[in-house]
Formats: structure tokens, sequence, C-alpha cells
């Protein structure tokens, strides 16, 4: 009776949301996307997103959107969270996972009546390079310095169910792990783990829709976090062929797998407005990081390399015009495509030059489910500025991984590359960060090295300045910077 009970009181509450007309979320987060591959931006003539730049022009375009770190594993946990992942102590993928302390997006919306789904890559579960947090919470797992076996049940505990996302189809690859099937989203008895020969953009999207298909009828949170074009490279024919003519082929697939999710983001917008949807969502679509280019390797991104080479080479996008990539906090690592789109309040067709966060998704959802602004955001509520109800932000933006550090202050922006190492940009004027002006403006170059040693004295690792570049590094600086 009392199970009985809870359910009916678990259904008024998702009605009640329901009706006072809370709107529906969705995050499209890709893997490794870089800047310069949005059509939108007409950086490049080669790239085709003809539902993305449908998706800018019923919304807002972003010109100068940013991630919290050149990284996948951190950059998720940020934008997840909406709080600097360092502040968890989250710095790199080794220093993960994202603590069982800590609230998604999908534990939020949830207490507020949504359906919550995810879909595709996670990449907040433990890993065997956590050594920090098994000697702290599993000191048994950890051998010879690594930590070679997570058993199940602690694994469990990190995955998308433990989170917040009551409905899951969660993977990356050609194995899944879910709770509903691909058809309507009709739910299973318990979650199995199903292998996949189909192409993973086709599944994440496939599972994407089924999420929205069985829950059209009460406000819905998806995040779908596509894994692409991220490595291993690959494509059907029917995405390949969308691009002929000369090119390396890595440049070619990658091409190929962000069609895919371009059609996958207008299955969506298509699915929604069949349902009468489309004006009551807000879609945001951005990437966790910038492209990888492969100079850490010292082979420039311009030569040809097989599309089945191992490792972190080129994954064939691109960061175009900006300068550096993944693993930098130059602004190819961390400025990344961005987009707001809801018809229903959004201004349409409007492109923003002011900075914003993927740490301002998760504040904008809280505040659109009707919830309290929790103070430990380090995001905002974008949808105010948007509507024109309020000022645009005057706030500065922090970063800070591995041996780097940097902060962008309105126009301006420093980055420490090592000790005793700064660069001074104007953005406005240099977004392309070619003319280092750190010598005629020694005075902006003070004020903004004291404010990002005390946002970093609050964060862990609290180094600063910054610890002596890795090997990794020093090749990225003096490939892009010449020192």
């Amino acid at each position: 009776m009392l199970k009985q009970i809870g359910m009916v009181a678990l259904l008024l509450v998702a009605c009640a949301a329901h009706a006072v007309g809370k709107p529906n979320v969705v995050v499209v987060v890709t893997d490794d996307w870089g800047y310069g591959d949005l059509g939108a931006f007409g950086a490049l003539d080669d790239i085709k997103t003809p539902n993305l730049d449908r998706l800018a022009k019923e919304g807002v375009l972003f010109s100068d959107g940013y991630v919290t770190a050149p990284q996948c594993g951190p950059s998720r946990a940020g934008l997840l969270t909406g709080r600097h992942q360092q502040r968890f102590g989250f710095d790199s993928i080794t220093s993960g996972p994202l603590p069982l302390e800590e609230t998604t997006i999908g534990d939020r919306l949830k207490k507020a009546g949504y359906a919550t789904g995810m879909v595709g890559k996670w990449h907040q579960e433990p890993n065997w390079t956590n050594v920090q947090w098994a000697r702290k919470l599993h000191p048994e797992l950890v051998k010879d310095g690594k930590v070679p076996t997570i058993p199940w049940e602690i694994n469990l505990r990190y995955f998308p169910e433990a989170r917040g996302f009551d409905h899951f189809y969660y993977g990356e690859w050609h194995r899944y792990w879910h709770n509903y099937g691909l058809g309507n989203g009709a739910p299973l008895p318990s979650p199995i783990w199903t292998d996949s020969k189909e192409f993973r953009v086709d599944v994440q999207t496939k599972a994407g829709l089924a999420f929205i298909q069985d829950h059209a009828d009460r406000p819905f949170f998806l995040y779908l976090a596509y894994f692409a074009p991220h490595v291993p490279l690959e494509s059907p024919e029917k995405y390949l062929k969308r691009f002929p003519g000369e090119m390396p082929e890595r440049r070619r697939t990658a091409l190929a797998m962000m069609s895919a999710v371009d059609d996958g983001v207008g299955r969506i917008m298509d699915l929604l407005e069949e349902k009468g949807l489309r004006e009551n969502t807000l879609i945001f679509f951005t990437s966790d990081n910038g492209a990888p280019l492969g100079a850490q390797q010292g082979i420039p991104m311009d030569d040809v390399l097989p599309v089945g080479k191992a490792g972190p080479a080129w994954d064939g996008s691109r960061n175009d015009p900006l300068c550096g990539e993944k693993g930098m906090l130059a602004e190819g690592g961390t400025r990344v495509p961005f987009i707001a789109s809801w018809p229903g309040r959004l201004p349409q067709g409007k492109v923003s030059n002011v900075p914003v966060s993927t740490l301002d998704i998760a504040a904008t959802a809280n505040a659109l489910a009707g919830l309290p602004h929790d103070p430990q955001f380090d995001g905002m509520d974008l949808v105010p500025f948007l509507t024109g109800d309020a000022a645009a932000p005057q706030r500065d933006l922090y970063w800070k991984f591995w041996n780097q550090a940097a902060i962008r202050s309105g126009d301006w922006k420093l980055i420490q590359s090592g000790p005793g190492i700064s660069m001074l940009f104007n953005l406005r004027t240099d977004k392309e960060e070619t003319r280092n002006v750190i010598a005629q403006h020694p005075e902006v170059a003070r004020k903004l090295t004291g404010k990002l040693g005390k946002w970093t004295a609050q964060m862990q690792p609290s180094l600063f300045p910054p610890g002596k570049l890795n090997g990794q590094e020093e090749k990225w600086y003096q490939y892009y910077f010449n020192k």
C-alpha cells in the first residue's frame, strides 16, 4: 500500500510540473568536436551541418562559448554539476571519478518532477588510472601503483542510474548498458548489456529519440552525449559519400561522423515538432573540448594519417581559426561550438559574443525547473540576459589543467604555462592568440595574475603558479607559441 501511495505521489508531482509548463531541456554534447566545424561559423568550406545551423537560426549562437577543461572527463564533470571540477579535485581524467557527494543536473531535475535520461558517453565512473581515488576509498584495489580491477558493485555506484538518471542507454561504441529499448523507449524489467554492430552515432540518436518518444507527456531532461568524432574513427558509406574529393581520410571520416550527429540533432528537432514540444524545449549543443590535432606527437594535422592509427592522434576535426588543441588552455582547447535554442522563449537568429561557459547549463536548467538557485553553482542562468530581462554578465572565467592556468576577464586572456611563463592576449582583436602583448600591458597582466592566484587557491590542487610543463605540454607550447 505504501509503495502504491508513493507511486501516486510521484505521478502527481510529475503532472503538476507539466501543468505549470516547465520546459523540457535537451543537452547535446559531442566528443573532441573543434570550434571550426560548425557551418554557422563559416570558418571552413567542407563542413556540412545544416541541422545545427537551423538550430542556431532558431536560437542563439555563441561565438565565445567555453568548456571548463580541455579534456573530456573533467569537462563533463563541470558541465554536469555546474561547478568548477577542481572544487572537488577532478582536475584531469586520472583524478576522477565524479565524487558521489556531488549533485548532477539529473539529480536536481529528477527532484523537480522531470523524467531524466542519459545516452552515450558518461566517463564519470572510476577507471584504472584513478589511483588517488582508490587509495582514499578503496586501498585494496591498488596494485603496483595502478587500479587493474574495479568490482562491478563499486563501478555501479558511479553509473548514470546512480547519479540522477532514471532512464539510460549508456555506452560509447559497441556495448551499451540500458534499461529501455530503442523502439518506443519502453522500460525493461531490469538493466542489461547489449552488444551492437550498428554505427555508434546512429544507436545514440535512436536512444535519444526513444527516450523523448516515451516521455513526451511530462517535462523531461535528456543528456545526449555522442561519442563522435572521437577516435577510433569510423563511418558507414552513407555518410562518407557526402564528402567526395581529395582530402585526408581522417578528415573525411570525421566529417562523416559529424554529419551523422547533425542528422541526429535534426531528427530530434523534427520529433519535438511532431509532438508539439519544440517551443517548450530548450536545446543546448556543445562539445566537451577542442579537437586534438596531433602536435603533441610531433605530427602536424596536415599530414595524412591512416584512419585506424591508434592513440591520441588527430581526430579529423579542426579548431580554425583558433590556436591550440585539446589539452591546452589556448582557445583551440577550450573554446567550442555552443548553441542555445528555444523558439518559445529565446531570440532567434542571434549571435552573441558574450563569453559563456558549460558551467551555465546546469544553473540554467535548475532555474527553468523552478528550483531555487544553489550558491554552490559556478555558472549562471543564461535565460534572463538572453531575453533582455537582465544585463549581460560581467564576470571572469577561469581554467586550470595539468601545469597550465588561465583567466579571461573581458577581452583580456592571461595564460600561465609553467612557472614564470605568462602570455597576454586581447581576444576581441586577436582571438587567434598570435600577438602576446604582455610587455605592452604589464599592469593588466599583474591584475589578472592576482585574480588567477586567488581563484586557484580555492581549488584542488591549489598549486600556483603552475608547476613545470610535462613533456606533452612542452611540445604543444613550443609548436604553437614557439616557447
